[in-house]
């Protein structure tokens, strides 16, 4: 096999997550930022808004990274398809157990607003840790890492009241979604090259 059909070969099974990127990078920005806007008092919008655009670019962004996984898996090996369908059932894994989690604290503690701030920093670092384990399936170093990155932030967010809460997950979640997309593009052409 010559150089050029290895890097082809190699390219067809890498996983392009720049449009998944900033489909979350959405979602986090406007969701999270109009959030902090609504709840800061600085913005009067319909309470349906913010979770509106949180969950339209989380919609967009989860479609356009399975479509991606899938378009990868095709030129893959058996081994790497099988380890794929296992981290992929690791987001229904994760996030029952955070459902359960979340609805537990917040009941024993008869406190359902807790629920406000658990949902999406919970959801937060079940993603990040389970980018941990693509990016080590994939050898994918700028996704193991931004996924090291949200894991961190979410946790740390949870020590910033409300509602400076929302502006951490909105500047620095979204913020490393917009970097990682634009650095998506330098690592796909690096293994290209």
């Amino acid at each position: 096999m010559n150089a050029t059909a290895l890097r082809t070969s190699v390219l067809a099974t890498e996983v392009d997550n720049r449009a998944a990127y900033l489909g979350f990078a959405f979602a986090y920005v406007f969701g999270h930022g109009a959030a902090l806007l609504a709840k800061a008092g600085l913005v009067l919008m319909p309470s349906w808004l913010p979770i509106g655009l949180l969950g339209g670019g989380l919609l967009a962004g989860t479609i356009l990274a399975m479509a991606a996984s899938l378009r990868a898996q095709r030129g893959a090996t058996e081994a790497r398809r099988r380890a794929e369908k296992l981290v992929g059932t690791a987001w229904v894994t994760g996030f029952a157990a955070l459902a359960l989690a979340i609805t537990g604290l917040s009941t024993v503690f008869e406190k359902p607003e807790l629920q406000t701030v658990l949902w999406p920093a919970g959801s937060t670092i079940v993603v990040g840790l389970i980018y941990l384990a693509e990016g080590a399936v994939r050898r994918n170093a700028l996704h193991y890492n931004l996924g090291t990155w949200l894991a961190l932030v979410a946790a740390a967010a949870l020590f910033v009241p409300a509602p400076g809460f929302f502006g951490v997950l909105a500047v620095l979640g979204g913020g490393a979604y917009l970097v990682a997309a634009m650095l998506e593009r330098r690592r796909l052409a690096s293994l290209a090259a």
